[in-house]
């Protein structure tokens, strides 16, 4: 069943532009639905956690979701973790990443077990490309501001995290956002890719408008580079946690999309 969800890509990643709008109550998704688990990779700064709306949408539908924990020591252990995740995985998945995790599932999206990427506001290199090549020619907006430990560890300055990672949220939501922060190793965005899963592999993309952690014009130009199917979220870096239904609709119809089209 995966070698046939692969033959599809090229038509599931017809690119396209939407703007999220809810369209009614949650659907169920179907006994014979082929593509119904997911598993979802959080990105720097963060951890799991900030996925339980988007786990609890998903799991009201009928999905079997599975959320990873990336230790953000470097790249290469965070493709282990999530291979790890997607080797226990019982169908087809669609593989979910926000920020820096988005570069993860670009390895570790070469799985057999992955039918469809979700890039949430997130990176996604060349193979052959390090993540940092991503920045060149953008300028990230000056609310998000990075703090390097002499260890080589990266947080986001305490006193910007608000407006950098997560403007949308409550005072309370963002404080704890902010104190349980992880930190990542900084040498992993020099790392070099050696898959990029988004060149065999049917692709969307969830672009945050208010997104303060990259350049606008850059998240465009990754989603088309990919030949995503996009859809536009009025929302801060921290779209993952603030605005659940709206990503969960996206993988929703990723996966719903990829089952129809292997009758």
């Amino acid at each position: 069943m995966i070698n046939t969800i692969r033959t599809i890509a090229a038509a599931a990643t017809a690119s396209g532009l939407m703007s999220y709008a809810h369209a009614g109550p949650l659907q169920p998704i179907p006994d014979t639905q082929a593509v119904r688990s997911v598993v979802l990779v959080h990105g720097a700064f963060a951890d799991g956690s900030g996925w339980r709306g988007v786990y609890d949408e998903l799991t009201a539908r009928g999905y079997r979701v599975s959320i990873v924990q990336n230790p953000l020591t470097s790249l290469v252990d965070d493709v282990a973790a999530t291979t790890r995740v997607l080797g226990r995985q019982n169908s087809p998945a669609i593989l979910v990443g926000h920020s820096w995790g988005g570069t993860v599932i670009t390895e570790a999206g070469a799985h057999p077990k992955v039918a469809g990427l979700v890039y949430v506001s997130a990176l996604s290199p060349d193979a052959g490309e390090t993540t940092a090549q991503q920045y060149e020619g953008y300028v990230t907006p000056p609310e998000f501001v990075i703090e390097t430990t002499p260890d080589g560890y990266g947080f986001v300055k305490p006193q910007a995290f608000k407006a950098g990672f997560a403007n949308d949220a409550s005072d309370a939501e963002v404080a704890f956002l902010r104190d349980s922060q992880v930190p990542i190793n900084m040498s992993s965005f020099a790392t070099k890719l050696e898959t990029a899963a988004w060149r065999t592999k049917p692709s969307w993309a969830v672009i945050a408008t208010e997104d303060k952690a990259f350049d606008q014009r850059m998240l465009k130009a990754m989603a088309t580079r990919i030949g995503a199917t996009v859809t536009e979220v009025a929302a801060s870096h921290a779209v993952f946690m603030t605005q659940p239904r709206a990503v969960a609709d996206v993988i929703d119809e990723a996966a719903r999309r990829l089952s129809a089209q292997t009758r």
